[in-house]
């Protein structure tokens, strides 16, 4: 089967390789995959920037397909049934958090950019019917992260305001649409005018450049401040979050792309009794619930670009870019 698997020796350190299908174990099924999509995971892994490393793997967390072939232990009366996959790998019992067990799919097991991949059983679910193959391949992993981030760990209540910073890439994307079906009123950060652009047509109320140096002026003076911010740079960005947050508010952080923050203004924090909260990822029963939360609000992943097989490495090139508008999807059929 044609797969795209990691290879440090080469100049792009991806490569295009035909590999034998997997044979499968009794309470597993093997998956044609249909679409799949890149996350920035998938680029940090041809960096050498992420731990487990080993050449040779399929990549990607993001897939959906086809039941073809099922284990022993599974009922064949799935075989043929429309499915998407839930990446995020042994959780554990704890929804508060995920054990020393957990993992994702695609390093250091075998990823979904291949023409199947296999799976235990009980990380497959039915396609949301309201969603064409590469839509369904865009919403898992980062459908998953922003669900908990805005949901679980944000708690967001109807009417409250929200910022979602870095607004583009498919995590921030899913928390503004997410609150906004929630009926938040929402505004968004970029230093993209084109991604602002495109925020206000799915419903944001405002958008701020964070490379203008007044900008939290401007969203205090917009807004008033927010109860809920969901970012995923920290760094020094954080001390203008802070800013930005209602006595009370919440900020939510699911990555840390900028690094550690230098400084943090821990008055300002007790005294307005900020809550900083991270988030990783999301468990089994919060992947059920916003598949729920997808279907009922008809919510459609945004996608920038759909490429084919052979195009890998033109897709992990737009990733490293950071042009990207929405999801990059590798399409297998």
């Amino acid at each position: 089967m044609k797969s795209i698997v990691l290879n440090s020796a080469l100049e792009n350190k991806i490569e295009i390789k035909e590999i034998e299908i997997p044979k499968l174990g009794a309470n597993e099924v093997l998956v044609q995959i249909r679409a799949a999509a890149l996350n920035h995971r998938d680029e940090w892994c041809r960096q050498g920037l992420y731990p487990g490393l080993k050449d040779g793997v399929v990549m990607g967390s993001d897939g959906a397909g086809v039941i073809s072939v099922v284990g022993e232990n599974v009922d064949k009366k799935n075989i043929g049934r429309e499915v998407i996959i839930n990446p995020a790998m042994h959780w554990g019992e704890n929804q508060k958090a995920q054990g020393k067990e957990f993992m994702i799919l695609g390093m250091p097991e075998n990823g979904t950019f291949a023409e199947y991949v296999k799976v235990n059983f009980d990380r497959i679910h039915d396609k949301p019917k309201n969603l064409n193959w590469e839509q369904a391949a865009a919403l898992p992993l980062g459908g998953l992260t922003a669900y908990r981030a805005v949901m679980v760990q944000g708690r967001l209540q109807k009417g409250e305001k929200v910022l979602v910073t870095g607004f583009g890439g498919g995590v921030a994307q899913f928390a503004a649409q997410y609150a906004l079906a929630k009926g938040a009123e929402v505004y968004v950060s970029s230093s993209s005018s084109e991604k602002l652009d495109v925020a206000t047509r799915l419903g944001a109320k405002g958008g701020f450049n964070y490379r203008n140096e007044n900008w939290t002026n401007e969203a205090l003076k917009m807004t008033g401040g927010f109860d809920l911010i969901i970012d995923s740079a920290m760094g020094d960005t954080l001390g203008n979050l802070i800013k930005v947050t209602k006595p009370g508010g919440k900020i939510v952080f699911y990555g840390a792309t900028k690094g550690n923050p230098k400084d943090v203004d821990a008055r300002k924090v007790f005294w307005s009794q900020i809550h900083l909260i991270g988030s990783t990822m999301g468990s089994d029963q919060d992947f059920s619930e916003m598949l729920e939360f997808v279907e009922e609000n008809e919510i459609l992943p945004v996608i920038d670009f759909v490429f084919g097989v052979e195009e890998a490495v033109a897709a992990f090139d737009r990733m490293k870019s950071g042009q990207q508008l929405g999801k990059i999807i590798i399409k297998f059929r």
